[in-house]
């Protein structure tokens, strides 16, 4: 009974998180992955939309990354924040096909699912 509550005491550990070279990277490896849906509105418009959450998967976009800066007591900035490289995304299910590629393990990750 112990070994039970031990396991399920344990928090989950993040990850993995994803980071493509831009947006469109991302947006070709989540058509691939078939993630991308076309929406159709009343008028008859279409827009492609991501299915983030489904049983089978969960993708939290978190885009791209900024670092630091500073803004005066107005928000006018004074000190440029620093862009980190890539897109990143967090995901969770089966690995699509081909992505093993863009998973990195951040020290401190940015963002993680609760």
């Amino acid at each position: 009974m112990t070994e039970e509550l031990d396991l399920l005491e344990t928090p989950p550990v993040p990850g993995p998180f994803f980071r493509f070279t831009d947006e469109e990277a991302w947006l070709t490896a989540a058509r691939a992955a078939g993630f991308m849906t076309t929406v159709t509105d009343d008028e008859g418009n279409e827009t492609e939309q991501l299915r983030a959450y489904t049983h089978n998967h969960a993708i939290d976009v978190v885009g791209t990354i900024t670092v630091g800066g500073e803004w005066d007591e107005d928000g006018n900035e004074t000190e440029a924040p620093t862009t980190l490289d890539g897109f990143h995304i967090n995901y969770l299910g089966d690995l699509p096909e081909g992505w093993e590629a863009f998973e990195v393990t951040p020290n401190t990750p940015y963002r993680v699912f609760a």
